[in-house]
């Protein structure tokens, strides 16, 4: 096999891969071994037809598509381990030369990480951060478990209001006459969800239950349901039945029951070193995300489209993965949403670019700052993963490979920088960006300033 690379622009480039003729006609054979029990020829029972006398009769090229495909996946891994210059997205294939007796030619156009002028990095400016917890977010805390402990009771001495759940009938009606998926019996409709269209809910408040109200509502301009948008209509509904919830009294018998502590005030202290962990989390989240936008926007990087169109769909197979682990198929997540594979790929446009600009000026980071991972680092990760797979770090050793090893290497020393970016970080009352600029603009500027002076 040979390589030859031309550079394109905009860090593009032009494999050109031959595999000799010998490999090609090699290739013929495994397809004609491969396809000859699908052809009938007349004198020959089937798959007994010899090569020659099935190429006569469908022409030579009858096996070459199916030869290129054989070869080319093994021709093209050879060529990019050959190759110096790190590829960074799916191959784009031409057959250049497809002829048996001649080398098969073909060419991958692919894109070539760029790279990456580093700005500044340390010492970046970002956003003040609130690590305070106050007493409001405590009892925001307390409320928040006082509602999920608390209990349904039906209501008998009150009418409706906001905050109940009325357990109705209904059924709809449009111009007099009742429409589908209109009707619906012993229906718990919270009241102030809004979950219902339009004052549907308003208008049950105040009414008790055993009564028989007529509600008027008009359907959205964009309901679903075409042939009922923007129209007018009435539904009859019987209030069955009204309830409330009941939230426990906030004292110690409560905390007792939703915590490990005896006191509410023990309680409130646990929530306090929670929510105090939650918010530094937050807070140095907030950070990372900052600062590395800030040295994204001043450093420069020339990012090929066809780098960012592998990362989309990366993105959108790792979606379909965890749809997947759901026991959700595309094709049903397709019905349910009215969505489809091209319209997910234009929306994970966006991600996958800062994706992208995020990894490399974090891997032009480890450089600048000559990052390695140490062996002790790498085992207590390997430990980390076996732990977190359930299997014994003797096997996950056994399943990495040399790229995976240097792969997980990599991403140790991203995230050293990650952690050192955001350490060196500057928090402030606003956060001044800086603007994306070449070397040549910075020049300029100064010279700029110098004519000022």
């Amino acid at each position: 096999m040979s390589l030859q690379i031309e550079k394109l622009e905009k860090n593009m480039a032009k494999l050109t891969i031959e595999a000799s003729a010998e490999d090609f006609e090699a290739a013929i054979q495994k397809a004609y071994n491969k396809n000859k029990g699908k052809i009938n020829i007349p004198g020959f029972r089937k798959g007994k037809a010899p090569r020659q006398v099935i190429e006569r009769m469908y022409g030579k090229e009858v096996f070459y598509e199916d030869a290129a495909n054989e070869l080319i996946p093994d021709a093209y891994a050879k060529a990019v381990d050959e190759c110096t210059e790190e590829i960074v997205s799916q191959p784009k294939i031409d057959v250049v030369q497809l002829e048996a007796g001649k080398p098969f030619i073909f060419t991958a156009t692919v894109a070539l990480k760029p790279e990456v002028t580093l700005g500044k990095y340390k010492g970046v400016k970002v956003s003040k951060q609130n690590r305070e917890v106050t007493e409001a977010d405590i009892d925001a805390e307390l409320n928040r478990q006082r509602e999920e402990n608390s209990r349904t009771i039906t209501v008998e001495n009150r009418p409706v209001q906001t905050g109940d759940t009325a357990v109705i009938d209904f059924e709809g009606f449009v111009d007099g006459v009742a429409f589908d998926g209109g009707k619906g019996e012993n229906y718990s409709l919270e009241i102030g969800s809004h979950s219902f269209i339009d004052t549907f809910e308003d208008q049950l408040i105040g009414k008790n239950t055993g009564d028989e109200v007529e509600v008027n509502v008009t359907f959205p301009e964009d309901y679903q349901a075409s042939e009922l948008a923007g129209k007018p209509a009435l539904f009859k509904v019987k209030i069955n039945e009204i309830k409330e919830k009941e939230l426990p009294e906030l004292d110690d018998e409560f905390a007792a029951e939703v915590s490990e502590y005896d006191t509410l005030a023990e309680y409130k202290e646990d929530i306090k070193r929670e929510l105090t962990q939650k918010k530094e989390k937050a807070a140095k989240d907030a950070i990372e995300s900052e600062v590395i936008e800030a040295i994204v926007a001043d450093s420069k990087m020339d990012i090929p489209d066809a780098m960012v169109a592998t990362q989309q769909r990366q993105i959108v197979d790792d979606f379909a993965q965890r749809m997947q682990m759901q026991g959700i198929s595309m094709e049903q997540y397709f019905q349910f949403t009215g969505a489809n594979y091209q319209m997910l790929i234009d929306q994970a446009k966006d991600q996958a670019l800062k994706r992208i600009q995020s990894r490399l000026v974090l891997e032009a980071v480890v450089a600048a700052e000559g990052m390695t991972a140490t062996e002790e680092e790498y085992e207590a990760e390997i430990k980390r993963m076996a732990d977190a797979y359930q299997m014994e770090v003797d096997k996950i050793k056994e399943i990495i490979g040399k790229s995976e090893e240097e792969q997980i290497k990599v991403d140790l020393c991203i995230a050293k920088a990650v952690e050192l970016v955001v350490a060196e970080a500057v928090e402030g009352d606003e956060t001044k960006k800086p603007a994306k600029k070449t070397t040549t603009k910075k020049t300029t500027k100064k010279t700029e300033e110098s004519e000022n002076e």
